[in-house]
């Protein structure tokens, strides 16, 4: 009998796993992913890890290829933890990896990450006594060390300026962990204890991983559970080229610029060319920027899981996050540029150019798919950095975030007011995580009035949040993004609202740059923070009466922007 993928409508290959046993096994492998994720989450000691879920995990077989990733991981991870892996296995051979070790690194020029602060790990699966696969995780850390604290600011020029750099090391060897490496991370880290605790739960998410994945093999064996990894990759890969395939072919063209890098280099081009012939796409970012100084650079990892992401959501949502999009993804670039960065380029903002070529590959493919495109987000996910010492215990506190904003309109429905977008998925932290665990006050939390871009379906609002400090004194860093170039609008829609970072000084209100460092705060005084919203969709004389009424009646906009006669698309 040949059996048929409904999904794809294709013959699985002979001897393949009938199709209820794939989704048996394979649903026993997502929930291996989605435990581990909530383990390591629960265990955390960082607000950003336990309250933000900036985090993933995953499994890989045996090449290092990505078989199955939590569905609350970050789509940007997947860079990392494919590079961690190609890093592995380029350096160690199979006979050399044994059970109990425990692989760590964060470089993205010599172990595969993106930048720093995301610290990967793997362990090996051994199924049978035989090396099968490896679980892995990624956890963003509030600190990595450099020079401004949170690792994450503007200005830094190269990537030694931004922390500490883990080259591929076994943290665990056999088991046992590795102590003196564990101190040297801990100690290039502004608060060692955090930083030991997220440490321990992301070791501790790799034991759990590994305990549930022989569960599994106890109960199918190695065989089948090989048998079952290849035909997810091979049905992902299949669904994806039909997805193309769907695509008209044509060459379709967009660009987009970022404001700044941060130390002086303005209005950055990022270029694509995607061509589209039957079931391939090629996606040729050979015009975007040289590597800049500033660290908005891109590895071509980074800018592969981008891509990536940008080809799931656009023609499939539906489909499995496996290797078999990645497979799919032919990208050209020219090393040494901004999506394609070389050592010692600085990347701690790589997340703010990863969302600006998601924004240029929707404009691109508008034309082809206009029902499933949006409008150009907030695509910046604003960085808020606080610093200083408790005063109520005498120690550092950190506080690190980054900031959700609006959402694009799309083809039959207004964006997202405040939210993350496209390759994060972490949340907004609460006030009361605030205020409870750092010595700051929010003064005031909401929507920029007026942010989200008019149109038939407006874009979504960007946030405001005024913080300040408690019976001290404190500093203030950030990186913002869509500060000076507004979210577009699509197919006439409006504009967003840019962002701006404000100190709200003792002698008056005074802006900051888009990337600012160092910025004294005192007690009395604070900073708001307000994010960009986002571009609408379709022209605003088509919006109905009653809908702008409404919008009215929210308070999130006034009766000018909603006829459409918001005219900044440029601040600063």
């Amino acid at each position: 009998m040949t059996l048929i993928d409904p999904k794809t409508q294709a013959a699985a290959p002979a001897g393949a796993p009938d199709p209820v046993t794939i989704e048996i096994v394979a649903s026993a492998f997502r929930s291996v992913v989605d435990e581990t994720f909530i383990a390591l989450m629960k265990s955390a000691y960082s607000t950003n890890i336990k309250e933000r879920h900036d985090h993933s995990t995953a499994i890989c077989d045996r090449e290092g290829r990505l078989i199955v990733q939590a569905d609350m991981s970050l789509p940007i991870h997947l860079a990392s933890m494919t590079g961690l892996m190609q890093a592995v296995l380029a350096r160690y051979r199979p006979e050399e990896i044994r059970e109990g070790d425990i692989f760590v690194a964060n470089d993205p020029h010599v172990a595969g990450g993106t930048h720093l602060p995301d610290i990967n790990y793997a362990a090996p699966v051994f199924l049978e006594g035989e090396l099968t696969g490896f679980v892995c995780n990624i956890a963003h850390h509030a600190d990595i060390g450099g020079m401004v604290p949170g690792s994450m600011a503007g200005g830094m020029a190269e990537i030694y300026q931004e922390g500490l750099r883990i080259p591929l090391v076994r943290l665990c060897r056999a088991g046992e962990l590795q102590q003196d490496i564990l101190d040297l991370m801990l100690l290039n880290a502004r608060i060692p204890e955090e930083r030991r605790g997220d440490h321990f739960a992301q070791i501790a998410a790799c034991r759990l991983g590994l305990r549930r994945v022989a569960e599994i093999g106890e109960r199918y064996g190695r065989a089948l559970i090989l048998e079952v990894w290849e035909e997810l990759i091979r049905r992902t890969r299949a669904r994806m080229k039909d997805a193309i395939r769907a695509v008209p072919d044509g060459i379709y063209r967009f660009e987009d610029v970022m404001d700044d890098d941060g130390l002086g280099t303005r209005d950055i081009p990022l270029r694509l060319e995607l061509r589209v012939e039957g079931d391939r796409a090629i996606f040729d970012l050979t015009g975007s920027a040289p590597q800049v100084k500033g660290n908005i650079n891109l590895t071509r990892n980074a800018a592969k899981a981008a891509v990536a992401y940008a080809l799931r959501t656009l023609l499939d949502p539906e489909i499995a996050n496996n290797e078999g999009i990645l497979e799919c993804c032919e990208l050209v670039t020219t090393p040494g540029s901004i999506v394609d960065c070389l050592a010692p380029a600085p990347v701690a903002q790589r997340l703010n150019t990863s969302q600006r070529l998601v924004d240029v590959i929707i404009g691109a493919l508008a034309p082809a798919i206009p029902e499933a495109v949006v409008g150009a987000a907030n695509g910046a996910n604003t960085t808020a950095v606080f610093s200083g010492t408790d005063p109520r215990t005498g120690r550092p506190y950190l506080y690190l975030e980054t900031l959700g904003g609006g959402a694009g309109g799309r083809s039959d429905r207004d964006g997202k007011d405040g939210v993350q977008v496209h390759i994060t998925n972490t949340s907004n932290l609460p006030i009361e995580a605030i205020e409870t665990e750092y010595p700051l006050r929010v003064l005031a939390y909401g929507f920029v009035e007026d942010s989200g871009g008019a149109g038939r379906f407006r874009g979504g609002a960007g946030l405001r949040r005024v913080i300040a400090p408690v019976g001290h004194d404190c500093d203030f860093n950030g990186a913002g993004e869509r500060f000076a170039n507004a979210p577009w609008g699509i197919f006439g829609g409006g504009a967003g609202r840019p962002g701006r970072f404000v100190l709200e000084a003792a002698e008056g209100p005074r802006g900051l740059p888009a990337k600012p460092q160092g910025i004294a705060v005192r007690a009395g005084e604070a900073v708001t923070v307000e994010t960009p919203g986002s571009g609408g969709y379709g022209p605003a004389a088509e919006r109905p009466q009653a809908e702008v009424e409404a919008d009215a009646l929210s308070g999130k906009y006034s009766g000018g922007f909603l006829d459409g006669n918001y005219p900044a698309q440029r601040r600063g």
